[in-house]
């Protein structure tokens, strides 16, 4: 199954979803729910930085898809009242893609890189500059007779997104003024973020509806509209169109989206776990066939959510599923499974040989 098939994926899965994202964003700072320090944090830094007429500090935010960051990234630009260009590391392949960027800011313009830790390098050490000293250098010609002229840049502000801050270089990472890590959010704010949604999509959802889709919507806000947008879907052709709790449990139970957010994938992986292997442990590569995924398919796109859940654990050995996994299947936990009653070494996350 691939990442963008699944109802639970963190990642926008198309034009079409980020055109619905854009009308779901909030404009505002004040309008933005949850990551309470991080918006008090940020504020101050906006506040002070117009009180003093100056660009505020660069900004780098990290957390996993779906909590927001590029959101935040519109705020602080709106809060500027400053235009917002944005691009992102993949689209920025040599440092003249990065300068061509650079040289058409407008003082105090807001710049917005995505997926900052696939800059190429060059473009790496050319921001460094930038991002410093508002300059950059231009390589004119080849080989003994390049020159390089030095074009200054007009004052911005650098917002910085990634979901793998320990892939961001130390020099890279240290020109950033503020850092900002978003955390998964907790059911109540994603209640507050359905309810809110509910009404920009002219949805009537009851409060027991909105905590029962938030519950299922794995902490991140880009799952929870997804799935409120997929039971809104089975409430206005099944029924007549409030989506209750009972409502939005069937709907649901039909997109094979269970209580704690599992899809299939999630519960696949977990009883193939227990009851092909004992609840292991077993290794990545012999998991991934038993269940007709490729390895890299179960260790990115399965395994982090089942252990932030404490449903599989990660050890040397290879993977184990968890009390709380037979717990939750509903399946008998043999006396001789390895975690039944007994301390267990967690792994790193390296995959050692089978």
């Amino acid at each position: 199954m691939e990442e963008s098939e699944r109802l639970v994926s963190a990642d926008a899965e198309g034009a079409e979803e980020q055109v619905i994202e854009a009308a779901l964003r909030p404009k505002k700072l004040d309008d933005f729910v949850g990551q309470e320090r991080v918006r008090e944090q940020l504020s101050l830094v906006l506040r002070g930085a117009l009180r003093r007429g100056r660009t505020p500090d660069h900004v780098l935010l990290s957390g996993g898809p779906g909590l927001g960051k590029t959101t935040l990234a519109m705020i602080i630009a709106a809060e500027l009242g400053q235009p917002l260009r944005i691009s992102s590391g993949p689209a920025i392949e040599r440092a003249g893609d990065l300068a061509a960027v650079l040289s058409t800011l407008a003082e105090g313009e807001v710049l917005f890189l995505d997926e900052i830790h696939r800059l190429a390098r060059p473009a790496e050490e050319m921001l460094y500059m930038a991002m410093e000293d508002f300059r950059v250098d231009v390589v004119v010609g080849k080989g003994p007779g390049a020159t390089a002229i030095p074009l200054d840049i007009a004052p911005f502000t650098l917002v910085g997104a990634t979901t793998r801050a320990g892939m961001l270089p130390g020099p890279l990472r240290d020109r950033f003024g503020f850092v900002a890590h978003m955390d998964f959010y907790e059911p109540a704010e994603l209640e507050v973020i359905v309810r809110r949604s509910a009404r920009l999509l002219d949805v009537e959802i009851t409060d027991d509806g909105a905590a029962e889709v938030a519950g299922r919507s794995r902490g991140t806000p880009r799952i929870a509209n997804r799935l409120l947008r997929r039971v809104r879907d089975y409430a206005e052709v099944r029924a007549d169109g409030v989506i209750t709790r009972e409502l939005a449990k069937a709907a649901l139970r039909l997109y094979e989206v269970d209580e704690r957010g599992l899809d299939r994938l999630d519960r696949a992986v977990l009883e193939s776990l227990m009851r092909k292997f004992g609840g292991g442990p077993v290794g990545l590569s012999t998991l991934a066939v038993s269940v007709g995924e490729e390895p890299e398919t179960v260790e990115v796109v399965a395994e982090p959510f089942l252990v932030r859940q404490g449903l599989l654990a990660r050890t040397p050995r290879g993977r184990i599923a968890t009390p709380a996994a037979w717990a939750h299947l509903g399946i008998a936990q043999p006396a001789a499974s390895p975690m039944a009653g007994t301390l267990f070494e967690v792994d790193d996350g390296a995959d050692r040989p089978e």
